[in-house]
């Protein structure tokens, strides 16, 4: 991977002006490009570097959840240009207190604001892993962040984690003014988990009628939690175009692949069933009302099938809905801010999706 700032600048400014839309299935689709590549069916430049380095076991593993947690994240850079403020708050609940972070441009006026809610899988993930794309987030959106630690599975099974976000959305919406927020302004976003944690948000929030959530952006997100099968969706690896490095991309792509049913059994622990569609918001019966919806994937994600079905779903139910598909990239390539053009694009187009979708 390279370091040289300007190159790396370079290449996030020909992904903000790559952004060929058209519409798939009723959803605005936008392919972006490996912006140092047109060769096709293979992996960005950066990533095969990654993945030479960090090769998975081809031999089966024992699962450990302290080495799980362990090893998520990735050391990101702060990319920020301008001041944005930290700020450590506790969220009361009728749960017990909900540690966060707010991150806040350097302004007086009242700002959006958006809950961001990490990945990990509902077991992992730390507020600390996501810090920097949250302060870029909060700058390229003139937004106020607020990055909750949600409990996790499985010392906090379903719906723990999910019902402290929502509160953690509550609050935002009660403290509007203290808080200096648009209170009909709150969007909600997440990647991985932290996508299902957000979407499922916005359908506890029509569900109650209170409407407070205005947009939800969904990166790479988790809504079929058992990868079923329905009349819309069906994974197979013959959806992915491979044409290089045939073997590594199909481990890439495969290395999400739940065939132990792990998630079930550390999220779930019998609490709900893996159709409940605040598990798997894929199997929502119905979705009219909900916030619009900006859902980006990665092109060698395991979970780029569900996401790409979850946008047809919310389209056919008249959300408005943009779908961003990453050429090249695999799983949790916003972690690596400051390394990979691709996550810095795509907190840029969040930030872009909160003020135009929202018109």
């Amino acid at each position: 991977m390279s370091n040289d700032v300007e190159v790396y600048e370079r290449l996030v400014d020909r992904l903000k002006t790559a952004r060929p839309s058209q519409t798939i299935d009723g959803v605005e689709t936008i392919t972006k490009p490996i912006p140092d590549s047109d060769v096709p069916g293979d992996l960005d430049p950066r990533v095969l570097a990654t993945m030479r380095v960090f090769v998975p076991s081809d031999g089966p593993e024992i699962f450990d959840l302290a080495s799980a947690r362990a090893s998520m994240g990735w050391p990101n850079r702060d990319v920020t240009k301008t001041v944005i403020t930290t700020e450590t708050v506790t969220i009361p609940s009728g749960d017990g207190d909900i540690p966060a972070r707010m991150y806040r441009p350097d302004t007086t006026e009242t700002l959006p604001a958006i809950l961001f809610f990490h990945g990990g899988g509902f077991f992992g993930g730390t507020l600390d892993t996501v810090e920097n794309p949250c302060k870029r987030l909060a700058e390229k959106a003139n937004a106020l962040v607020v990055s909750v630690d949600y409990r996790l599975a499985p010392e906090h099974p379903f719906p723990a984690g999910l019902d402290d976000c929502f509160a953690a959305v509550e609050w935002v919406y009660l403290q509007a003014e203290k808080l200096n927020v648009d209170r009909h302004q709150i969007a909600v976003a997440g990647d991985s988990a932290g996508g299902n944690l957000a979407t499922a948000c916005c359908l506890m929030d029509r569900a109650q009628g209170t409407n407070w959530i205005t947009f939800q952006a969904l990166v790479y997100p988790v809504v079929n939690l058992g990868s079923i099968p329905t009349e819309d969706y069906e994974w197979t690896l013959d959806r992915y175009e491979i044409k290089h490095h045939h073997d590594l991309i199909r481990g890439v792509v495969m290395a999400l692949g739940d065939s132990e049913n792990l998630l079930n059994q550390i999220y779930l622990q019998g609490k709900a069933e893996l159709t409940d569609p605040l598990v798997s918001p894929l199997f929502a019966e119905d979705v009219t009302g909900l916030p619009p919806a900006l859902i980006i994937t990665a092109e060698y994600d395991y979970l780029r099938l569900e996401g790409e079905a979850y946008a047809r779903k919310l389209a056919r139910d008249g959300v408005k809905t943009r779908l961003i598909q990453y050429r090249g990239v695999d799983h949790a390539f916003m972690d690596k801010l400051g390394d990979y053009p691709q996550a810095e694009d795509c907190l840029a187009e969040i930030a872009n999706g909160l003020k135009e979708m929202t018109r």
